[in-house]
């Protein structure tokens, strides 16, 4: 599979140093991460969980008693990576008969017999739902046998636990607001691997922003498969047929938001992921009325072409995203807008290629994460449809896309210069320790001079040149 991002927000397999607990069990723990942003939330859950057992950690594998590996499945070059970092792991048990090797995430549910048996690549398989039986499940490995458990709960939030925060830099940290997927869309495995979605109860979610705010932290992004069809009824999975009275009492994603802003003003509030399908009129007046929701949506489109969306099984038409795209430009004018794009799904005509360029020629993205078609097992697409447009095509059809999203991302990046923008400090320029950079609410990269400002600071910058997709000024 090919891919290209435009602008990369991942932090695909890098590995995390957690606190040394209270009391240690002597044991070292390599833990490391691939694939979304939830991927890298419930990595901070598998850190916490096993802190609490006494584990230490180590930031070279070499020195392991337990390697973790949290997986993505979503695409086949995410697959391809783990499973050649999972052989890596497996020379190093030469070396080391005793150390233990673990599956976790998405990989985990969809190939466990896989690895566990005709493979031999790990010792211990665990899915995104049992994250709690792991010290259980390391001591029944440590006996020398197979230890599994994949099964997907209609109920586990981690609600309870306070995440480890994982590589932080102490200023931006995620919150997880629901788990698992009720869309089908054709193309997608989490459905199968995360399974039915349920919602995280609001109160625990605002306490956690709140400690989050306590500790030093200046921005939060509430994360979701599909944040816009959070819904909380005093129970986590949904429930259809609410009653009058459920709705009225019910905790909606725009009534969740305010909440959370309203924890601090010094407090930034993102969230990913949204749906067009689910995003209402109530989620942007939210976004409008409060200057610390950040102006910035990431709306995946995936085709600009109707029928092709009615394929993948999106549940809207082009026009219903043009409508909304109109929606957030009209309620919110600055709005940040962001996409995922596949290119080269079953049976898409070279027209049909040509309607996604000229939605993204109406739309002007910000930037963008686009892809290559790459068929999925279990989905409905691979039961269904035939994998027909030849990879040449496929590659070529996604460097137009990119083309094009390159020459939109600079245009919208140089729309910012000459204006001021209040920048959130994350950390020191890559090119000079004598600049920093932080985002402003568009999720725009600044770089401004150091001077006597510090990481988490707030500071009001005047752009006055730019890169393809970065801001550079002066504070002002």
């Amino acid at each position: 599979m090919s891919e290209h991002k435009v602008i990369d927000e991942s932090k695909q397999g890098e590995a995390f140093m957690i606190e040394q607990p209270v009391v240690s069990n002597g044991k070292k723990l390599f833990l490391e991460s691939y694939g979304c942003a939830m991927n890298f939330s419930d990595s901070e859950i598998v850190a916490s969980i096993l802190k609490d057992k006494g584990f230490t950690t180590t930031q070279d594998f070499n020195e392991a008693d337990v390697i973790f590996v949290n997986t993505c499945a979503i695409r086949e070059g995410a697959e391809q990576r783990v499973r050649k970092r999972l052989t890596d792991f497996k020379r190093a048990k030469k070396n080391n008969p005793d150390l233990i090797v673990g599956v976790l995430g998405c990989m985990a549910e969809r190939l466990k017999s896989q690895f566990l048996e005709q493979e031999k690549l790990v010792d211990i398989v665990v899915g995104p739902d049992a994250y709690r039986s792991l010290p259980e499940l390391i001591e029944i490995a440590e006996t020398g046998q197979n230890a599994i458990n994949v099964l997907l709960s209609k109920e586990e939030t981690y609600a309870d636990i306070a995440p480890v925060r994982l590589g932080s830099n102490g200023v931006t940290a995620f919150i997880s607001i629901t788990r698992g997927c009720d869309n089908m869309c054709a193309f997608c495995v989490v459905p199968f691997t995360r399974g039915r979605e349920r919602s995280r109860d609001p109160e625990t979610i605002v306490k956690e922003a709140q400690d989050l705010f306590a500790e030093g932290y200046r921005e939060v992004t509430l994360l979701g498969q599909n944040v816009d069809s959070y819904l909380w009824t005093g129970g986590g999975l949904k429930k259809d047929n609410l009653s009058h009275e459920e709705l009225n009492n019910a905790t909606t994603f725009s009534q969740l938001l305010e909440k959370v802003a309203l924890v601090n003003p010094d407090l930034r509030v993102r969230f990913s992921t949204s749906h067009p399908k689910d995003m209402n009129d109530d989620v942007l007046y939210t976004i409008a009325k409060y200057e610390n929701i950040c102006s910035y949506i990431h709306l995946p489109v995936q085709s600009g072409n109707s029928r092709i969306l009615e394929m993948m099984n999106r549940g809207y038409t082009r026009e219903w995203y043009l409508n909304r795209i109109d929606a957030i430009r009209k309620i919110i004018p600055d709005c940040g807008i962001s996409m995922d794009i596949i290119t080269g799904f079953c049976s898409e005509t070279e027209e049909e290629h040509q309607d996604t360029l000229s939605l993204m020629e109406t739309v002007k993205y910000d930037f963008g994460y686009m892809f290559a078609y790459s068929e999925r097992p279990k989905t409905l697409a691979e039961r269904k449809y035939k994998d027909d447009v030849p990879a040449e095509i496929k590659s070529r059809r996604l460097a137009e896309i990119v083309e094009l999203q390159l020459k939109h991302s600079a245009e919208r990046t140089k729309e910012g210069v000459g204006k001021v923008h209040r920048v959130l400090v994350e950390g020191i320029s890559k090119k000079s320790k004598e600049e920093l950079f932080g985002r402003n609410s568009q999720s725009t990269v600044v770089v401004f001079p150091k001077e006597n400002f510090k990481i988490g600071d707030y500071v009001t910058v005047l752009a006055d040149r730019c890169t393809g997709g970065t801001l550079i000024g002066k504070a002002i």
